[in-house]
């Protein structure tokens, strides 16, 4: 879908086409569309392959007088095994066109959109838009951070009942979630220095803004290793926990099976064809029932004593 917006007295606002619009919003375009944006708008097409790479890192390029910068932002995904992961957002702009274009759909653009008229913020230039992508992108970097440690806690508390190959698994998919995080997260800080010492435009930024888009993807990068160790934490825990369960069953079948055993032997050893003491005997059953039973009992004394039941 392509959208159109224009600076308003109060924010940002839908246009009605490219000519009236200082930023032009493609997220997962058609095939018309993509034709359009590379025909009429005259959008370099290796810079178009690049960003459709799902795995394509922040980085910014210039050619032909084009710039092309790439970040990663944050989305929830459909896929249970990861719901929430990251993708390239890349704004390609020259002297006339800027043209943002992600192939996924995402909460950032809408919510960015809101803001703007919520705040009365317009945008002056190309870079000053790349900027507050950046910052709505570190903003929805938490929000989603905020989801994932609910998740986390909840399998948490599941575990504490009972340990459960689906609530270890879901701790598993929230380790991989938040090291997709970290790891856009430093990309996204890397591309921000490099923008920010631009010599050509480092000195028309808004230091403000600057400084809180450095701001908030400090604190998106310490809240995601913070997460991150813990929950790596939890997991060696429950490791350590789940083998040491694994330890006390096995003992505990070690030491009764050992139990068992005294009256097998016993029985084994008076049940052999040979002549015995108490083979004439009426009373012999009892005394080897009895015997067998006094045996297992100082074997269960013993391993009490041991700490093995």
């Amino acid at each position: 879908m392509i959208t159109y917006y224009k600076n308003n007295a109060t924010g940002l606002t839908v246009a009605h086409g490219h000519t009236e619009s200082i930023w032009v919003s493609a997220v997962n375009p058609t095939l018309s569309e993509k034709t359009y944006l590379l025909n009429e708008l005259k959008l370099p097409e290796a810079f178009y392959n690049d960003i459709e790479d799902i795995d394509e890192r922040p980085r910014i390029e210039f050619e032909d007088g084009w710039c092309l910068i790439i970040v990663r932002i944050p989305f929830k995904s459909d896929d249970l095994k990861l719901p929430y992961t990251t993708a390239p957002l890349g704004v390609i702009f020259n002297e006339t066109t800027c043209v943002s274009l992600c192939f996924v759909e995402n909460e950032l653009i809408d919510d960015f959109i809101t803001y703007s008229q919520r705040k009365n913020i317009t945008v002056g230039d190309n870079f000053s838009l790349v900027f507050r992508l950046l910052l709505s992108s570190s903003i929805w970097f938490q929000k989603y951070l905020k989801q994932i440690n609910l998740g986390i806690k909840y399998a948490e508390s599941n575990l504490e009942k009972s340990v459960r190959n689906e609530d270890l698994q879901a701790l598993f998919r929230m380790e991989k979630c938040l090291e997709y995080f970290i790891t856009s997260l430093k990309g996204n800080e890397l591309l921000f220095y490099r923008i920010k010492n631009l010599k050509s435009h480092k000195d028309t930024f808004d230091p403000d803004m600057v400084e809180d888009v450095e701001i908030e993807i400090k604190q998106a990068q310490d809240t995601t290793n913070i997460y991150s160790n813990i929950l790596t934490g939890m997991m060696d825990a429950y490791a350590s926990v789940i083998s040491n369960n694994l330890n006390v069953v096995m003992k505990r079948l070690t030491s009764i099976s050992i139990i068992l055993m005294i009256p097998t032997l016993v029985a084994s050893l008076y049940g052999m064809n040979v002549p015995n003491s108490l083979q004439e005997s009426p009373y012999g059953f009892a005394i080897i029932l009895s015997a067998s039973l006094l045996l297992s009992v100082i074997g269960v004394v013993l391993f009490r004593k041991k700490n093995l039941f």
